[in-house]
């Protein structure tokens, strides 16, 4: 298989929680039902925005389609859901990308660029060599795992430098809040979480200092027909439009969605840059979205999640997703 992956395969993840949404779109499980989206993401601004939009809207309706949606730790544990046949589409963020590159599952759409990650120390620690022998917290094969590397990478050291503990988003929170851990790579909401008990923190590394491009992604199982996919897509990019025209409304629908304030939301949503969807179809023709995927691969190999560059047409639907966009 291209790309496999070596060393992690999939790692014991957490198990997912279902959120039990106001919905009426939340009813049916059928996944041999043509007309029902099972629908997984992450509780950030990223991962569902677009679903409440779509929800508000009435974009499923309108394209034939009942969604089923439940709520996630991270993207790793979706494409494990997908491959189970418990899902049929989910939401990653780019320290996830190495799974659909390894043939775990096809992103059919880019959702975001988002730059929310972060390498954080405690009071005192500012910088890479300061967690050197130091016990550091990572939610493992996510964005989290993929900033910390990159600035491992960048002070010249390695994994074998620090103590590296998997962890799942809530369990971080909670070690680094009480001084268990003295650094995490995470992310943006969680980390407005944590610095309301550690004040103090320091931020060490961020994604956004890197100049890079970082894509969040829809993604679809491999079983799933393109029938489905084409009607997922069409409602996708609708939502993504909206979204564009309507970014005051959207944080409001999405606060809504993961009851949290609007004042929440809003600030996760600074560390998003969003794209229209003509946008997104140009830079997939350009072939700037493949370039993005390429040098998530370059890295993803450096770090042995990969052991080849997979060629990102193998996994990127893009001519779906510019053949949908022109019907």
């Amino acid at each position: 298989m291209p790309g496999k992956t070596i060393r992690h395969g999939y790692r014991a993840l957490p198990v997912a929680m279902l959120l039990v949404l106001p919905l009426s779109a939340c009813s049916g499980s059928d996944s041999g039902d043509d007309s029902t989206v099972r629908f997984g993401y992450i509780g950030d601004y990223n991962g569902a925005s677009l679903l409440a939009i779509a929800d508000k809207q009435g974009l499923w309706k309108k394209e034939g389609l009942t969604a089923k949606v439940k709520v996630f730790n991270n993207g790793p544990v979706q494409i494990q859901a997908l491959n189970a046949d418990s899902l049929d589409y989910g939401y990653i963020g780019p320290g996830a990308m190495w799974l659909p590159a390894s043939g775990k599952s096809k992103v059919i759409a880019v959702d975001t660029l988002t730059y929310a990650d972060r390498v954080i120390g405690q009071p005192g620690i500012k910088s890479m060599k300061d967690l050197k022998g130091k016990k550091v917290g990572v939610p493992e094969g996510t964005s989290g795992d993929m900033v910390l590397n990159i600035a491992l990478e960048k002070a010249g050291m390695t994994a074998d430098d620090i103590e590296k503990v998997n962890m799942d988003p809530s369990t971080i929170v909670s070690a680094f809040s009480s001084g268990k851990i003295d650094g995490a790579g995470f992310f943006y909401p969680a980390i407005d979480t944590i610095k309301k008990k550690v004040p103090g923190l320091h931020e060490i590394a961020s994604t956004k200092d890197t100049g890079d491009a970082f894509p969040t992604a829809f993604v679809a199982g491999n079983k799933v027909s393109e029938d489905k996919n084409t009607k997922v897509i069409k409602v996708l990019q609708q939502a993504n439009d909206w979204r564009s025209a309507h970014p005051d409304e959207t944080i409001a629908l999405t606060a809504k969605m993961l009851k949290v304030t609007e004042a929440q939301a809003k600030a996760d949503a600074s560390h998003v840059q969003t794209l229209s969807t003509k946008d997104l179809v140009a830079k997939t023709k350009s072939g700037e979205v493949d370039s993005w995927l390429k040098k998530l691969g370059d890295f993803f190999v450096r770090n042995k999640e990969l052991d080849e560059n997979t060629d990102p047409g193998k996994y990127y639907d893009g001519d779906l997703y510019t053949k949908t966009y022109a019907k």
